[in-house]
């Protein structure tokens, strides 16, 4: 032990996260000899696009393609992303101002709360939420205020119940929308009101969008929060390619909108990270330029038959569901019994099914469970088949 080492007390403050020590968990039943299905981490079973494996391979192999990309990644790959806003949702950004490339959204998120919040700030996040809205603002030693997420509002935070004297000392607040992990999907007037609320109160809208793509029964992509009047003003929208192109683990996303806001995030950026290497962005670029829509439609159609597979085997598991999930990759279903983490155990060592107790998302999660739509077919029917038989026994 080193005599004068030890954590950051904002480092010991901080819990661990909790799909790592899921992973830890099952690495060491994995050690054992069990045998585990996974239907609890939300990654992509399929393929990215042809074209973007081919665009990697190929950039890669070229000699001077190899090297620091820049702090603010390259123009094309900024063009790109500007391009897309305005195919997908008719929206104008500026290549050079209003996009910021991105090591994946997680780093983002985590560095734009390192870059604008500190002691005594405040920083409104949904209730069941990706945790990195509130470990990036608690390692930021900032405060966090949980936005109740239910059933009967449509899984969308109340902005009228938040207390006046928490809305004046808020700084920034968060929105996951379709959301992880209960798949609900906010409207364009639910937006309205959002840049409404934190334009009277000056607050920094932050809209987390990776899964904007990932929509169903008929939907055509879910709405961006950057879409109000006036919205480029207070907000600054994430967005991902792991989710949309199947291209988890390429890290590879970008921050657009407010100009103001990119700029202290590249602040951060430009101090603890050097971007990607030219190939991963000549690849997100092929994304983003030439994947047909109907791609993105076929993709999405193989989910929504898993998602109705899963919902038509809930009650034989002994689960319901508040709604079906209209976008995310995920099934949010309540625990008949109320105890998700009890559930999610027995299922793990009786069974081998691994699935997220939805506590682990905040409050209101207790008594959910969260399933991944990332499983493929085969292993998905395997899953259910064992734990349907687990539940009638």
């Amino acid at each position: 032990m080193i005599k004068n080492f030890s954590l950051a007390a904002r480092v010991e403050k901080l819990p661990d996260y909790p799909f790592a020590i899921i992973g830890q968990r099952l690495h060491e039943l994995r050690m054992q000899g069990r045998e585990i299905i996974q239907v609890d981490m939300g990654s992509p079973d399929l393929p990215p696009p042809s074209a973007v494996i081919e665009t990697l391979a190929t950039v890669a192999s070229q000699p001077n393609k190899h090297g620091y990309a820049g702090y603010r990644g390259t123009p094309a790959f900024r063009k790109s992303v500007s391009r897309y806003y305005d195919d997908r949702f008719g929206i104008q950004l500026d290549p050079e101002r209003e996009v910021l490339p991105l090591i994946g959204s997680k780093e983002g998120i985590v560095n734009f709360m390192l870059a604008t919040v500190g002691p005594g700030d405040v920083v409104l996040v949904p209730s069941l939420a990706y945790p990195a809205y509130a470990m990036g603002a608690q390692l930021a030693e900032a405060e966090v205020y949980i936005m109740p997420m239910r059933a009967e509002t449509n899984f969308l935070p109340v902005f009228e119940d938040i207390p006046e004297e928490v809305r004046r000392r808020a700084k920034l607040l968060w929105l996951n929308y379709p959301n992880n992990p209960t798949g609900a999907l906010a409207s364009l007037a639910y937006y309205e009101q959002a840049v409404e609320f934190c334009r009277k109160y000056g607050i920094m809208l932050c809209s987390d969008n990776p899964y904007f793509e990932l929509v169903y029964d008929g939907e055509p992509i879910a709405p961006s929060a950057l879409l109000p009047d006036g919205a480029k003003d207070i907000t600054i929208e994430f967005m991902s390619l792991s989710k949309s192109h199947n291209m988890a683990g390429w890290r590879l996303g970008a921050a657009v909108g407010n100009a103001e806001a990119l700029a202290a995030l590249l602040k951060v950026k430009s101090n603890v990270d050097s971007g990607h290497f030219h190939a991963i962005y000549e690849a997100g670029i092929t994304a983003l330029d030439t994947t047909p829509h109907e791609w993105i439609a076929e993709r999405n159609n193989r989910y929504a038959v898993r998602r109705d597979k899963i919902i038509a085997a809930l009650p034989k598991i002994g689960l319901e569901i508040d709604a079906p999930p209209r976008g995310s990759l995920y099934v949010w279903a309540r625990v008949q019994g109320g105890d998700d983490v009890a559930y999610t155990e027995r299922c793990l060592m009786e069974a081998g099914i691994s699935m997220a107790a939805g506590s682990i998302y905040g409050e209101d999660g207790r008594g959910y469970v969260r399933m991944s739509l990332g499983i493929p077919d085969d292993t998905l029917d395997q899953a259910l088949d064992k734990l349907i038989k687990l539940w009638n026994t």
